[in-house]
């Protein structure tokens, strides 16, 4: 049992470095496949990923706090601003760093934030409200920022089946399937290569989108990636910051940091200038990097207090 634990524990360590170099490398067959698939895969394995972590979350813990309250208007008030901070200098910058910050909280930052020792309780309650919340105020912003088409219904049509849907299944499986779900709770690590499959899936379709825009515009699709790191750096920073006030530093910082991408690069190339999507492309890469260091840290950790 060690050996396997072992064994996972160096996998993780490696995986998603690996699993990003293997989704740019095949990026054509990839891309090839999600069309062919009318775009299904990687909503998919979102929803088992999603319901196997909340085969975990018993409905009556959960409980909006301050720290939720604190991570959304950080979200709220800092699109806006950093919009209108970029705006003089350049307007798809400027938008392509709004996104980054309004983006929902990623379904699977449930599934890391339980790897870094994070209370999921707390962090399915913010993925609920978030989703939720950024449903609502996304098409009065990206209304007023971008071509004016966003509307409640297309992003709550993009959000709901993915978020409430493996919700409410798991809790059904937790009160008909109790067996099922305890046998789930123990092979929860199931989700960690669920995530890992989409995340070379969700790189290899960017790294294909990136190639077909071509070199035209490298200046502004360059200052679009530097805006990106900047962005996810400081949103996991500060949201540790906030998480450590309320003792959960690793769900604060996956709450605010960690960013439901493909959504975001959705909103961008439909009610944006689609330039903008660089930003959200480049964070996918930039958020997995800082996921990767995370794990690693969290497990070196893990290993010197078993020593």
């Amino acid at each position: 049992m060690q050996l396997l634990e072992d064994i996972h524990r160096n996998l993780k360590t490696i995986a998603m470095p690996s699993g990003m170099l293997v989704g740019a490398l095949l990026c054509r067959p990839i891309a090839a496949l999600e069309q062919a698939s009318h775009q299904m895969i990687t909503p998919a394995l979102i929803f088992l990923m999603l319901f196997i972590t909340f085969c975990r979350v018993k409905v009556g813990d959960m409980r909006w706090s301050g720290i939720h309250l604190r991570l959304l208007l950080f979200q709220l008030v800092v699109s806006i601003s950093v919009y209108l901070l970029l705006l003089p200098l350049n307007g798809i910058l400027a938008q392509g760093a709004m996104i980054c910050v309004l983006a929902p909280v990623a379904m699977a930052a449930v599934v890391i934030g339980g790897m870094l020792g994070a209370d999921i309780t707390t962090m399915a309650a913010y993925s609920l409200l978030c989703n939720m919340a950024i449903a609502l105020v996304a098409p009065v912003v990206l209304s007023l920022v971008g071509n004016g088409a966003c509307t409640f219904w297309g992003i709550l049509a993009r959000v709901a089946p993915l978020l409430i849907l493996p919700f409410f299944t798991a809790q059904l499986c937790r009160w008909l399937l109790p067996r099922a779900s305890r046998w789930i709770d123990d092979h929860s690590q199931i989700s960690f290569y669920l995530w890992l499959l989409s995340l070379t899936i969700i790189i290899g379709r960017t790294t294909s989108y990136i190639l077909d825009l071509g070199s035209e515009h490298l200046l502004l699709e360059s200052g679009l990636a530097l805006v990106a790191l900047a962005v996810c750096l400081i949103q996991f920073k500060v949201g540790r910051m906030v998480g450590r006030r309320y003792g959960d530093p690793a769900a604060g910082g996956q709450s605010l940091g960690q960013k439901n991408t493909v959504l975001a690069v959705w909103m961008a190339q439909s009610f944006l200038d689609p330039i903008s999507s660089i930003a959200p492309t480049a964070y996918i890469v930039w958020q997995n990097f800082v996921n990767s260091y995370q794990i690693y840290k969290k497990d070196r950790e893990t290993m010197k207090n078993q020593i």
